[in-house]
């Protein structure tokens, strides 16, 4: 018995044998007997067709289309994906903002409870896919689009690690769903098909043999390697084997158990929150270490340990604490007497751990996290927390743990190493007043360096700085950098404060070469504003506007002429300079030796507008910039000042012969060397009337040696004093200690 219905279909369905045909209800049985109910379709080439068709036995009977492009009659189609209305199941809709909902299928009901976060948002985005394709049927496919679109999804790293271009698989994806049926109307995306349904429940089945609680998205990855609709396409042309995958699913889970509905924001902790200083090092990023040798070697001692194997780097900022935890890296991977650490040193970011974690208990989570991989790696990671102190208080809000509490155990039984840094003042605020944290730490005190070791320290990152910037840098400067540095820079520390001053006038040369010069650029601003006042004096007609306007003309025929000269030097310069840089490249010893000459002869003819190597005055031009102080000063030398000391005191105090006289010696003494050096260099009590220049003796002391008043502490007794402690006349003596 044939009974009417309708084949929802299109051209590309019928040619693929992907069709779904409509029952209609028992109540139209007899109108459909007389009139088999038909659908218009809308195929590729746009053209409607009617079709009309009974099932018997559960075969379509569809008429056969003629050469003129009707249908006419076809029966016995009985294509895989042929379905009823009862076998097409309803996906029902979904709240966007919660994401609740329920799917129905053969399985019985799939709820968000079955799965992860990550999982169930693909899932639900699913039929969002096949509504934008305009296909009603929502197919392993559109699961798979949804997958890789999900911005630092899961699915892409564990493809990724397999070996599979994620952008190439995107757009084969895509190229697959266009090539699917499409039908008209607001349907898409209703229907749940039976790929999908079998997707899901091998993703369920993978779920139970890993043990875990909820279906996440590797489970669902792994279960398209046995699609035999879409996937198995894909699998074939990309290479992807359930082993590969296999292979890669523990790469980025590691050994985590999905216990909760947020695993994926889990995984990959390290990678996520950490900085690996060990490829770091291997590739050739991390700066050389200089010196520091018996501090790196301490680390590695107490790293060593069996126990209590944490240490913590104390100094000022600036003094090189990172740089001993880098420096202990390299010598770890390049030196081949230290073998009893193999190790990978991870640097953790604090910041990134407690950034974003709204929720009460997502910090630990992210926490315990990382502190898993590091556990299971069985030593072979060691953590580097630069500013330790954070790790105090650190994500305790609403009575939950602080980062500190839970390191605790973890360091004193030995399974997590952790070298921590940290300032002096820091460390006495947060660590010591947690007893219980401080005994688990081993403190090693970093000092700060000579201007010796310093200069050293320069020559050793000199190569860097030079690729960098591209200039050479002369070993004047790194003497000059280490020597002002530490002489006029008083709130910053070595060897932190020389390598700034080098960065910056290597920076400084670089713009000079790469911008139009400093000479041509004032040259250029001069002639701009004496032509627009030029243009305002032509309007007048006055004797004195006309005088002014002949001057003007006469001093921009001037400034003209020196400026076209300028413009040619610097495109000549800046020609032979691209030249050599070029020839560098090509490492042609001959062409490089010519052009260099080249260079040289014709800036000997006129002073160069191109340098390309930092010198002692670029440093000292630097050093009056951050401070004030005037260039001679900064290039006078020191012997210099000791020995025109007592001249330039007379100028500014007058009629104090003996006074400055004492002061001169005692300080030229002293910095001869002939004086104790484990006593002050001179004490003075300066007495006499008000007036007579005691206060600006001192001042005038402070400001030549110093070049700064500033440089004086002064305590001011008169103000400071009580009379019922302090004899009258001290507010009219100055005690001076030197």
């Amino acid at each position: 018995m044939a009974i009417p219905g309708v084949l929802r279909t299109d051209m590309a369905s019928l040619s693929s044998g992907v069709a779904s045909v409509h029952r209609p209800s028992s109540s139209s049985a007899s109108t459909a007997s007389t009139s088999s109910p038909c659908l218009r379709i809308s195929p590729s080439n746009r053209h409607s067709v009617k079709v009309s068709c009974s099932i018997q036995r559960g075969r379509a009977v569809l008429p056969s289309r003629r050469k003129d492009g009707i249908f006419n009659s076809f029966s016995g189609l009985r294509p895989a994906h042929l379905t009823s209305n009862r076998q097409l199941r309803p996906f029902s809709r979904c709240d966007r903002r919660s994401g609740a909902g329920t799917i129905r299928c053969d399985a019985g009901k799939i709820t968000q409870g079955d799965f992860t976060d990550m999982a169930w948002q693909a899932v639900v985005a699913s039929p969002e896919v096949a509504k934008e394709s305009k296909q009603q049927i929502v197919e392993t496919e559109h699961l798979m689009k949804a997958l890789l679109e999900q911005r630092n999804g899961v699915a892409r790293k564990i493809f990724a690690k397999a070996g599979v271009d994620n952008t190439s698989l995107l757009q084969a994806t895509d190229k697959f769903i266009q090539w699917q049926p499409k039908v008209m109307g607001d349907t898409g995306g209703s229907m749940l098909g039976r790929d999908m349904e079998a997707l899901i429940d091998r993703a369920r089945a993978f779920k139970k043999d890993k043990g875990d609680s909820f279906i996440s998205v590797e489970h669902l990855v792994l279960a398209f390697t046995q699609d035999k609709r879409f996937d198995q396409q894909v699998c074939k042309d990309f290479q992807i084997s359930l082993k590969a995958l296999t292979t890669a699913v523990p790469a980025i889970r590691g050994t985590q158990k999905v216990i909760d509905q947020d695993p994926e924001g889990k995984y990959e902790a390290l990678e996520k929150y950490g900085k690996d200083l060990t490829e770091m090092a291997r590739q050739g990023k991390l700066d050389p270490v200089i010196g520091r040798d018996d501090e790196i070697r301490r680390c590695i001692q107490i790293l060593s340990r069996r126990t209590k194997n944490n240490l913590v780097l104390i100094g000022e900022p600036g003094v090189g604490k990172t740089a001993i935890s880098e420096g202990g890296v390299i010598l770890i991977l390049c030196s081949p007497f230290v073998d009893c650490l193999v190790c990978q040193l991870i640097s953790l970011d604090m910041g990134a751990l407690i950034a974003g974690a709204k929720y009460r208990g997502e910090f630990e989570d992210r926490l315990k996290a990382v502190l898993k991989e590091v556990t299971d790696s069985d030593g072979q990671i060691i953590l580097f927390i630069d500013e330790i102190h954070t790790v105090v208080g650190a994500g305790a809000t609403n009575g939950a743990m602080d980062a500190g509490n839970l390191l605790k155990p973890m360091l004193g039984r030995g399974e997590l190493r952790c070298i921590g840094a940290t300032t002096l003042d820091e460390y006495r605020k947060y660590i010591e007043k947690d007893p219980a944290l401080e005994r688990r730490f081993q403190q090693v005190y970093v000092d700060e360096p000579s201007v010796e070791d310093t200069i050293s320290i320069l020559r050793g990152l000199r190569e860097r700085y030079e690729l960098h910037h591209g200039v050479r840098i002369s070993d004047s400067a790194l003497v000059a950098a280490a020597i002002l540095s530490d002489c006029y820079i008083s709130d910053k520390f070595l060897p932190d404060k020389a390598i700034d001053l080098v960065d910056e006038a290597a920076a400084k040369l670089k713009m000079e070469i790469t911008s139009k010069p400093t000479a041509l650029d004032e040259i250029d601003r001069s002639v701009l504003k004496l032509e627009m006042e030029r243009l305002s004096l032509m309007n007048d007609t006055d004797k004195a506007s006309r005088d002014r306007l002949t001057k003007l003309e006469a001093e921009l025929e001037i400034l003209k002429q020196r400026q076209k000269e300028l413009t040619e030097q610097w495109e000549h310069e800046k020609s032979v300079m691209t030249r050599i840089q070029s020839i560098k490249e090509e490492v042609d010893r001959r062409q490089l030796e010519a052009a260099e000459k080249a260079l040289d002869e014709y800036q000997n003819k006129g002073k160069p507008m191109f340098r390309e190597e930092v010198t002692d005055n670029d440093i000292v031009e630097i050093v009056s910039k951050w401070t004030g102080i005037p260039v001679a000063k900064l290039q006078q030398s020191e012997r210099e000042k000791l020995l025109y000391l007592d001249v330039e005191l007379h100028k500014r105090v007058v009629g104090q012969d003996q006074a400055v006289k004492a002061v001169a010696e005692a300080i030229q003494r002293s910095r001869a060397g002939l004086a104790d050096p484990n006593k002050p260099i001179a004490s003075f009590m300066f007495m006499g009337p008000t007036g007579v220049g005691k206060t600006e003796l001192a001042k005038a002391l402070a400001s030549y040696l110093f070049n700064t008043e500033d440089a004086l502490i002064r305590i001011d007794m008169s103000v400071h004093g009580e009379t019922c402690c302090l004899a009258p006349h001290w507010s009219t003596s100055w005690l001076c200690w030197i």
